[in-house]
């Protein structure tokens, strides 16, 4: 039996890429595919070191070997250059400005205080990048032994200081 037909006629046009277009695309894809094997495997700037030749006779006489260039030493922490904040976590009234003070006092550049929603399990010195040797010498001025990376929402480009309820300043 036969379907009854609608009254909209089918449209079979549609869009066919002809086939010199669906080659090219292929052959561009493979192309591309070649140049990126080829580039990386010459040239990069990237190959590998020589192994040292490993093939001296044992009688050979030793030469002088060359000593490792003298490693830089770090600069010395100029406690004025070093930015620091202050914060209590504590009920105890005007212990981070106390606290700031005492920084300021032994040269550190001391930008604020304030208190910090939140709380730390002990008081504890946050250093930004670049800042791990000048964080250890203000924990060692003020007395505090914890020493951690800093967190958000810590600013990077200081240090910062959060003093709990265990903290006596002085």
């Amino acid at each position: 039996m036969a379907r009854p037909r609608s009254g909209r006629t089918r449209d079979e046009q549609g869009a066919a890429a002809p086939s010199f277009v669906v080659v090219l695309s292929v052959v561009a894809v493979a192309m591309a595919g070649i140049a990126l094997i080829a580039k990386h495997d010459s040239g990069t700037g990237l190959e590998p070191v020589a192994a040292p030749d490993t093939t001296a006779s044992a009688s050979a006489t030793p030469t002088a070997s060359v000593s490792p260039t003298a490693s830089v030493a770090p600069k010395p922490v100029q406690r004025n250059e070093v930015n620091v904040e202050v914060y209590n976590t504590s009920s105890i009234k005007k212990l981070a400005a106390r606290t700031a003070a005492d920084a300021a006092t032994l040269g550190w550049q001391v930008l604020g205080t304030d208190n910090w929603p939140g709380s730390v399990p002990a008081p504890t010195v946050y250093y930004g990048p670049r800042l791990e040797e000048a964080a250890k010498l203000l924990g060692k001025d003020l007395g505090i032994r914890r020493i951690r990376p800093s967190v958000a929402p810590m600013k990077p480009d200081r240090i910062t200081v959060i003093l709990d309820r265990t903290y006596v300043d002085g």
